[in-house]
């Protein structure tokens, strides 16, 4: 099965890489959404791009798919587990790596990871939705997703049975390099000019913890972006 594996692993990439916000924007409003509100290529700054709000839809749950799609079809073929989490990895690499728009993106890829999470383990899908969702009414999902991240392979592991996690360690493994993938494209990006004046450590606990370089949330998603990214 190593034939198959490698060319849905490179498929998996390939379809990852689709920039669904991109090019959403792109169609509704002829801009390029890296240049407006947090500047990230995902579903959460489409609104800022001042769309119709149902466009929000389409492009999450393409995305959610993006990852969803290709362990679905690593299960359907036959392939272990821990070949099925690393096509999930792909996936997720190419949308915050994607080569349509030449392997540079701002996105983090959670709703590829929750599609990717999600089949893997529906159960551990469900908790970790509800618990990224926690904070919206204080409109901090980011801090809810940074939380997600940080117990998902905790739970991965702890909790394999009742999650109907059969293979517990593969399965662990993937979403230790699933959450590393997303928290450091948190942490490992250009500074912005509101930041500059800003000690490094705070920073860094910002954009861990809020996906932001400063606390002011309104602030950061009017001015954060200031030129095109690639």
């Amino acid at each position: 099965m190593v034939v198959p594996f490698i060319l849905l692993a490179i498929g998996a990439y390939l379809l990852g890489s689709v920039p669904a916000a991109y090019l959403a924007v792109k169609w509704a409003r002829g801009i390029d959404i890296r240049t407006i509100g947090t500047g990230k290529v995902g579903a959460a700054n489409v609104l800022s791009a001042g769309v119709p709000k149902w466009l929000v839809i389409p492009v999450a749950v393409f995305d959610i798919g993006k990852g969803a799609l290709a362990v679905w079809i690593a299960q359907l073929i036959g392939l272990s587990v821990a070949q099925q989490a690393t096509v999930g990895i792909c996936a997720i690499g190419g949308h915050n790596w994607p080569i349509y728009l030449g392997f540079k993106s701002s996105g983090r890829g959670i709703f590829s990871s929750l599609g990717v999470i999600t089949i893997l383990s529906w159960k551990l899908g469900l908790i970790i939705l509800v618990l990224s969702y926690l904070f919206a009414p204080i409109k901090q999902v980011a801090f809810g997703v940074f939380i997600s991240l940080a117990i998902l392979p905790f739970l991965s592991y702890f909790l394999a049975g009742p999650l109907g996690i059969t293979e517990k360690l593969p399965v662990t493994l993937g979403f230790v390099a699933l959450s590393a993938m997303a928290l450091s494209k948190r942490a490992f990006v250009r500074r912005t000019e509101l930041s500059k004046k800003i000690p490094l450590r705070t920073v860094l606990l910002n954009r861990i913890l809020f996906d932001r370089d400063i606390a002011d949330r309104r602030l950061w998603i009017s001015k954060a972006p200031t030129k095109k990214q690639g």
